[in-house]
């Protein structure tokens, strides 16, 4: 039987889940809530042998931070990440985290089972690279996204240079790199762009 801990803040969506994966003969959730922050715990207490784990919870909780946890203290536990976002970094992150497989949240009910059971088994799901970079289809090294990601919260130039340790000439020249890959001609029109599309997520770390 594989033992599922539920980590999703949408609670029809949560609810959903519960009662598609409990009416499977080989699978039943064993705890369900809302914050991320509660995984590891649950896992402990439910000796649950699957996390099944939203990126953005509760109370600005990282489903990706959670897997980290469980994958140090219980590494037997298999732990799928799902998300509706197509963050830039949230593949790699899940990937440095430990985590077995990552799913994006358009997938069937069926596949998203299927995942969980080929998980078990030992086999690791992740996306293709190209649904996780900007959509002209470029890279942007992770200078570059740390510089964006700032730019989306609004942070100045000299601000975004302090907190990155870099010179202001560094910086707009990393912007320059950026509007030449992504082919805009504003660094705000990107921002815009790259948030109202969930390409970043402000605020939120790796």
């Amino acid at each position: 039987m594989i033992r599922i801990v539920l980590v999703e803040d949408q609670a029809m969506l949560r609810d959903s889940l519960v009662c598609t994966i409990n009416a499977q003969q080989d699978m039943e959730v064993v705890a369900a809530f809302a914050n991320a922050a509660d995984a590891l715990e649950a896992t402990r207490r439910t000796g649950a042998t699957c996390a099944l784990l939203d990126v953005c919870t509760e109370n600005d909780s990282s489903g990706i931070v959670a897997a980290r946890l469980i994958k140090e203290e219980m590494p037997d536990v298999r732990v799928v990440i799902m998300t509706g976002l197509p963050e830039i970094t949230f593949v790699d992150g899940a990937r440095k985290a430990g985590v077995d497989s990552f799913v994006y949240k358009n997938v069937g009910t069926g596949e998203l089972l299927g995942i969980i059971r080929s998980t078990m088994e030992g086999y690791s799901t992740f996306p293709l690279a190209k649904q996780r970079i900007i959509p002209d289809g470029v890279e942007l090294s992770q200078v570059e996204i740390d510089i964006l990601r700032l730019v989306c919260e609004s942070k100045t130039r000299k601000e975004i240079a302090a907190e990155l340790y870099l010179s202001e000439g560094t910086v707009k020249r990393h912007i320059s790199e950026i509007l030449a890959k992504t082919g805009y001609d504003n660094i705000l029109r990107l921002a815009v762009h790259a948030v109202s599309n969930g390409l970043i997520v402000p605020g939120m770390k790796g």
